[in-house]
């Protein structure tokens, strides 16, 4: 017997100008299925999924939901579908507390009596195992907690139907895992969920089916219990791909980076990083792994003169020179001057990387507009290097001049790693640089950090996904709670001893 169907999209095309994002897509979802939606960048996931929850319109095709036709043309008419997503970037008021974000923008009769809804929020959570407090505001609210608020907000409107955009790109492993049991528990309570992840021992974990998109094409789709990581893998990209990361050894490794006893306080006071001391070798890939907080952003961002240090040192080993120099208290322009070669690829891509508004020359321009002289800025310069990591990362893009902000995530995160790298740096830094990446863009990415390894550069990878740190990664630095808990051998150590170092203040011998 056939499973009825809760969303049916028949032939659903989206252009954007001359490219076409969707092309003539068929996608059912069964009544109580977790979906999963798979891709790589650019694939063309999130657009589609933007029309089902009313943000794009399609120009053609039609959407049928429980077998009826239905135009969605805004949010609002999804939500009376009983459609609700939840986007990989929350959309709260972080000075309102859970209650006030979850009716902000209902009509009708009481929807200003927060006590009420209170009582009906508490229903909700208490039925799915929700952690959260109806009356906290979001402002003191962990990641995973505002998350929460975003699903709660769209089970309050009645949403039968809901859609998750990377719903696990900033959760711990631990947070992961509790937010799988409450959707297999919206699940059988007879909801219908499509998750869209990069990370595919999640899918194998939590879906029952998983649907792949190729270029804008519907691929096919495939039950879980049937697939595996490979097989997936090849059908995202389309051809077989080797999925073991490179790890030779290093080649005389030396010291580069030697932090003493660093210890940083945010603008509130709070203490980041508590007497946090290590070595980071040229010729090594250095691991930082953590529970999300534990200091990694504020680590990074202090090596590069990006956040006030209260004391220690960072000892820079020049290897041209032979020189020893004191980067605290330098500010970026400083290091740069001062002749160390340090690139960072940051967290935050667009906020802090690259200028949205600009393309892949303005963006190369940035870090070589000092090299002009007078009132003149080389751009011949930007304008080869621009062209040299279109070709050779093969990002996926109009144009040089074409705006970074309207390419996919992969496709920025291309164009920020290959300019840090063109520096050709004697340290480099990298926070998170696959972070909502498919599977084919991230082994690129670790492919290259591992290249730039082997030509002695010190390279400092934050990560969140253990088992990548593990087989990535020579050493480890293992902080909790601001304060390094172990420096082991990544060859050597299992992810469960990494797992309870990133949980407990136990020092473990450095190596």
């Amino acid at each position: 017997m056939a499973v009825p169907c809760a969303i049916k999209m028949e032939n659903i095309t989206k252009r954007f100008g001359k490219v076409v994002a969707n092309d003539h897509i068929n996608l059912e979802l069964h009544e109580g299925e977790i979906l999963s939606l798979l891709g790589e960048n650019g694939s063309g996931k999130t657009t589609l999924m933007n029309q089902l929850s009313g943000i794009y319109f399609p120009d053609e095709g039609q959407i049928y939901v429980h077998d009826k036709p239905v135009t969605i043309g805004s949010p609002k008419d999804a939500f009376d579908c009983g459609i609700g997503m939840i986007h990989q970037h929350f959309k709260l008021v972080d000075v309102f507390t859970a209650t006030e974000n979850i009716v902000l923008g209902l009509e009708g009769e009481g929807k200003f009596d927060l006590k009420a809804a209170g009582a009906k929020i508490k229903e909700i959570c208490d039925r799915y195992g929700f952690d959260i407090k109806p009356d906290q505001k979001i402002y003191d609210m962990s990641v995973s907690q505002k998350q929460t608020v975003e699903i709660v907000k769209v089970l309050y409107r009645g949403a039968d139907i809901l859609i998750l955009d990377e719903p696990t790109a900033v959760l711990t492993p631990q947070e992961t895992d509790k937010l799988f049991d409450i959707m297999r528990a919206m699940k059988a309570d007879g909801k219908s969920l499509i998750i869209i992840t990069h990370k595919l021992h999640e899918v194998l974990d939590v879906s029952d089916r998983v649907a792949v998109l190729r270029k804008g094409e519907y691929i096919g789709d495939v039950m879980t219990r049937d697939a595996d990581q490979q097989s997936l893998t090849d059908m995202m990209v389309g051809h077989s791909v080797t999925l073991n990361i490179d790890r030779p050894e290093p080649k005389n490794p030396s010291p580069r980076l030697e932090l003493r006893n660093l210890t940083v306080f945010d603008e509130l006071g709070v203490k980041r990083l508590d007497n946090v001391s290590f070595t980071a070798m040229g010729g090594e890939i250095l691991g930082v792994a953590g529970v999300a907080g534990s200091g990694q952003k504020e680590l990074l961002e202090s090596i590069a003169g990006l956040y006030p240090i209260r004391s220690g040192e960072i000892i820079y080993h020049n290897p041209a020179s032979g020189k020893d120099e004191n980067l605290v208290g330098m500010d970026p322009l400083d290091i740069k001057k001062a002749g160390v070669g340090m690139s960072f690829v940051p967290e935050d891509r667009l906020g802090m990387g690259l200028v949205g508004t600009m393309g892949m020359t303005g963006n190369m321009m940035l870090r070589s507009w000092r090299k002009g002289k007078g009132l003149f800025v080389d751009q011949k310069g930007p304008e080869d290097l621009a062209n040299h990591i279109w070709r050779e990362l093969e990002v996926v893009t109009p144009s040089t001049s074409f705006p970074v902000r309207r390419m996919s995530g992969g496709n920025v995160q291309k164009v920020l790693v290959g300019r840090e790298i063109a520096q050709e740096p004697a340290v480099l830094m990298s926070a998170y640089a696959v972070r909502g990446l498919d599977i084919n863009t991230s082994y690129a990415i670790y492919n290259l950090l591992t290249e730039e390894k082997m030509k002695g550069v010190a390279v400092i990878y934050v990560g969140e996904d253990l088992d990548v740190l593990l087989e990535l990664c020579d050493r480890l630095v293992v902080l909790c709670g601001g304060q390094v808990s172990g420096v082991v051998d990544a060859r050597r150590i299992t992810k469960e001893e990494v797992g309870l170092l990133m949980t407990q203040h136990r020092k473990e011998e450095a190596v």
